[in-house]
């Protein structure tokens, strides 16, 4: 039996009991609306890995992204834990899960990195830090993703921003690469407004580059990044399941990681809303796979 691959071939434990600086993990369902199939998501956390496979054996090359190779000539510090077993529509299940190996990979003081599945899988991995705060949000999204409820669940795709705010470990937000409409109404943005969240248009990052949403990260802060595939221009990232152009390039992306590390700290990361039913030839996978390459990188050199 084939073993399951990992992310750039990454080993599952560190040799001698070494204790990983990240941990990747992944689920492939959170909080499903009624009626919804999330199983298109389920699809990006493999297509990933897979992508990832041509740069397995390069871990030690230089990385032109990162200045360096990816661990900095250190040893590896990351490892892949697998999946976690979610359940399509077992949305409390799903949201313990999640939250429970987010807290397990945090109690290693390692940095736990998230691959879903749709944006609901972003409320529990938050919630997982809840004795680790106070933490920022930096959210990467074309949207806010803060509505209350739809078609009465409060943990689904829609509103993983809102349900953050509420969390008291949750010290503030920055969302990044909002543009064009999505399904936030006039009090929605109200509401996100009056908690003090920054909204950062794709267009400011275009204009004045990524300082225009680092500039709201107090330094040294432990800041959570969830990014939502749909905040990359569709040109770039076309599987996604609401494509819209005038999105951040690969580069703002990996700007904005790197520019974050050397601001502040980066506690935790996620990567969610890749459809691979909807890709165009692996291109979005690849570009999740780089994506997260950074992340890594990022991660390795803070110290």
């Amino acid at each position: 039996m084939t073993a399951p691959l990992s992310f750039l071939g990454l080993p599952d434990r560190l040799p001698n009991g070494g204790l990983p600086r990240a941990v990747i993990f992944a689920a492939a369902h959170g909080s499903t609306y009624p009626g919804k199939n999330s199983s298109g998501y389920a699809l990006a956390a493999g297509a990933i890995r897979a992508a990832s496979q041509d740069d397995a054996p390069l871990l030690e090359h230089w990385d032109f992204d990162l200045g360096g190779p990816l661990f900095d000539g250190g040893p590896v510090s990351c490892i892949d834990a697998g999946d976690i077993q979610t359940i399509l529509h077992d949305n409390p299940g799903n949201r313990g899960r999640i939250e429970a190996k987010t807290r397990e990979v945090l109690a290693l003081q390692a940095v736990p990195i998230l691959l879903g599945g749709d944006c609901s899988v972003t409320i529990p991995f938050l919630a997982g830090f809840a004795d680790q705060g106070p933490v920022w949000v930096l959210q990467i999204d074309a949207h806010i993703d803060w509505r209350d409820e739809v078609h009465g669940e409060r943990y689904g795709y829609s509103s993983p921003m809102r349900r953050a705010s509420e969390m008291p470990h949750v010290a503030g937000m920055v969302q990044v690469g909002l543009r064009s409409v999505g399904s936030a109404r006039l009090a929605d943005i109200e509401a996100a407004q009056r908690y003090g969240s920054r909204f950062v248009t794709a267009r400011e990052i275009h204009a004045r580059g990524v300082e225009a949403a680092l500039q709201y990260i107090p330094e040294g802060a432990r800041v959570v990044v969830t990014l939502d595939c749909d905040s990359i221009d569709p040109s770039i990232m076309p599987g996604v399941a609401a494509r819209t152009p005038g999105g951040l390039t690969y580069t703002e992306v990996i700007d904005l990681i790197a520019g974050l590390g050397k601001r502040a700290e980066i506690a935790g990361f996620d990567l969610v809303e890749l459809y691979p039913p909807a890709d165009v030839d692996g291109l979005s996978a690849l570009t999740a796979a780089r994506l997260l390459v950074n992340v890594i990188g990022a991660i390795a050199r803070q110290h």
